[in-house]
């Protein structure tokens, strides 16, 4: 046995010239923007620094009530009837649902009522319903805020309100949005939708679009959440998509609504213009075969136990380059799940990733006449 390279992707260079990074000015006070693939952080603006999140609040409210949905604790259908807390926000001069006081109404629609018109209203509604009381949700808010590692937040009401103790980071902000749409695609798609019509009972009904202004334009927005607060002013979470590329912004701290809309699409458009993501290997997907001595087959199919993609200037002409190292080659019998290699990935010759290659099936022994002529064969030619 030797150790054997294999060389998986030859140098991808990429082709485009773009402005340097430090060309890039986005007119916010906090700023964040993701490759969502890779996870690379390709621009950021004191992204650790507090900052009230206004209604970017409600992206929590939903993983809460997604998460309810998917462990069948709650259903699309069920209906909660409207307290007056909550009806008390169905007025003028707040985000509202215009939900009616001791009405039944859908988790569905509480949650169109949230995602799509930001109805502070139906926040409390589905908070109560699913709870009991919206402080219970808020505990439930902050467990899953710590599950998924946001350091800098915390939460203290389901809508945003203005309140002291409700704060959060763009990065934090950044990481739930994520969180959001890799853990429910089938609910994320809510948040695409312009406009949502309440019909409400004992009144007419009453459409309202979708205040995120990029869904309006035309760059593949498909989500998340606007959010304003007189002390924090303009703030949004956005989200794009084109073809398998996606970026995700956050920002806070826009002067007017005017700015989020540009400056948001501005920053958006720049990473994926700027950047290009290179899959490398897909978690438990089959990449390449490496050869196999005295096995019933000749190759085993190797895998790797995460999605490895890296985020590329194309500016810069960067190369991206996987060697897969192993003593080779290698001897049956293989059971899946072994390690049978180690894969290293190098961008522009800086090592930023070593990971276990793992066979990704049962590779058996031949019968020992098998063997003996194989053995005889490579003695003679060296052919194994």
């Amino acid at each position: 046995m030797k150790l054997l390279k294999f060389f998986l992707i030859l140098f991808i260079f990429l082709s485009y010239q773009q402005k340097s990074n430090s060309a890039l000015e986005v007119d916010a006070t906090y700023v964040i923007l993701q490759d969502h693939l890779s996870g690379e952080i390709l621009y950021e603006k004191e992204p650790d620094e507090p900052i009230y999140p206004a209604s970017m609040t409600k992206i929590m409210t939903t993983i809460v009530a997604f998460d309810l949905l998917k462990k069948g604790e709650t259903s699309l259908d069920e209906l909660i009837t409207i307290s007056e807390n909550a009806w008390r926000l169905s007025q003028s001069g707040y985000s509202s649902m215009f939900i009616m006081l001791n009405d039944q109404v859908s988790v569905e629609d509480l949650l169109k009522g949230i995602i799509i018109v930001s109805g502070n209203d139906a926040c409390v509604a589905l908070a109560e319903g699913l709870s009991g009381t919206e402080k219970d949700f808020v505990l439930l808010m902050n467990e899953k805020a710590e599950e998924i590692g946001l350091e800098n937040t915390n939460f203290n009401n389901s809508s945003g309100i203005n309140d002291p103790d409700n704060y959060s980071t763009v990065r934090d902000i950044l990481i739930m949005s994520r969180y959001m749409i890799e853990n429910y695609p089938e609910y994320y798609s809510y948040f695409k939708d312009t406009t949502f019509t309440w019909d409400r009972t004992g009144g007419d009904p009453i459409t309202q679009g979708n205040r995120n202004p990029l869904l309006y334009k035309n760059i593949g927005a498909d989500g998340i959440k606007t959010g304003y607060l007189a002390v924090e002013k303009y703030s949004l979470a956005a989200s794009i998509k084109v073809n398998e590329r996606r970026v995700t912004s956050v920002a806070s701290g826009f002067k007017t609504k005017n700015s989020r809309s540009r400056e948001s699409a501005k920053l958006l458009n720049w990473g994926l213009r700027t950047f290009d993501t290179i899959r490398v290997a897909v978690k438990d997907t089959p990449f390449l075969e490496l050869d196999v001595w005295q096995g019933k087959k000749n190759k085993v199919q190797a895998v790797v136990q995460e999605d490895l993609y890296f985020t590329v200037p194309k500016r810069k002409k960067k190369s991206v380059k996987a060697v897969v190292e192993y003593n080779g080659p290698l001897k049956a019998p293989i059971s899946k799940g072994d390690k049978i290699g180690i894969l290293t990935v190098y961008v522009a010759g800086e090592l930023k990733k070593e990971i276990d290659v793992i066979s990704n099936e049962d590779i058996k022994r031949t019968n020992i006449i098998s063997r003996l002529f194989r053995s005889l064969n490579y003695l003679v030619w060296g052919d194994v």
